[in-house]
Order: C-alpha cells, then sequence, then structure tokens
C-alpha cells in the first residue's frame, strides 16, 4: 500500500511539472531596459510596445491576452482630422486611460513611475514632464501620414 501511494505521489508531481513546462512555454518575456529620459524611442519599446507593437500598431506580444486589441498608435493624427493629440496622449501617461482592454481604467499609469526613475539630480516632476514630453514626440514620428 505504502508503494502504491508513493508511485501515486510520484505520478501527480511528473504530471504537475509537465504541465508547468507547457505553461510556462507560452510565456512572453519582454527584455526591459533602463531608457533615458531623452530617449522616447527606448521608453515606447520599454513600455509601450510590448502591448501597442514595436511600430505602435497595436500588434505587440500580449496584445492577444488583452480584453481588447490595444489602440494603433500610429492612426492617432488621422483619427483625430489630422491634428496630433498630444494633450490626450500625455493625459493618458499620466492619469491612465478608461479603455477596458487594460481590464481596470488602469493603463497603466505610466506617470508616476516615470518620475521615479531618474537619480536625486532631477525632480520627480521634471523626469516624468520630460519623459512624457519624449515619449510624446516619439508617437508623434509613428503617426501615418
Amino acid at each position: 500500500m505504502k508503494s502504491f501511494f508513493l508511485a501515486t505521489v510520484a505520478a501527480a508531481l511528473a504530471v504537475a511539472g509537465l504541465s508547468a513546462q507547457q505553461s510556462s512555454s507560452n510565456k512572453v518575456v519582454i527584455p526591459v531596459s533602463k531608457a533615458s529620459a531623452s530617449d522616447g524611442k527606448q521608453m515606447f519599446m520599454n513600455f509601450c510596445a510590448p502591448c501597442h507593437g514595436l511600430d505602435g500598431r497595436g500588434q505587440g506580444p500580449v496584445a492577444a491576452s488583452l480584453k481588447q486589441q490595444p489602440a494603433n498608435l500610429a492612426l492617432l493624427s488621422k483619427k483625430n482630422g489630422g491634428k496630433f493629440p498630444e494633450a490626450h496622449i500625455v493625459s493618458v501617461l499620466q492619469f491612465g486611460s478608461a479603455n477596458p482592454a487594460h481590464g481596470t481604467a488602469q493603463m497603466p499609469i505610466w506617470g508616476p513611475m516615470l518620475g521615479k526613475m531618474d537619480s536625486a539630480s532631477m525632480s520627480a516632476s521634471d523626469a516624468r514632464s520630460l519623459r512624457i514630453s519624449n515619449l510624446v514626440l516619439y508617437l508623434r514620428s509613428l503617426q501615418e501620414k
């Protein structure tokens, strides 16, 4: 009876191990490196591209796991009568979005985090403003003509 019990436990552990191995092979790993406050492109790659894709068109590696497809950020100007919606982008970065694709009203909210990434030589408010400004400039460069 004892050997039967041990064999059953061993089999259960083997099945659990295979199951865990299969689920971990489906994980998307996104390397994130420190980005300079003046490098809007690198910040976009770190924080936005996982959902919005490298080109901003909403096809990032985690997009399929969201409730709703991420916005195509390359069409922001086109969808706003040819005018880039800078104030709206700044607001979304600072305060989040009510977009249900993110599960809650938070996109996540990058603003507070963007202000905490730099050394004490720059205030959090200045760092956040600089990072958001450079992200917005990079997003402007992605716009379809």
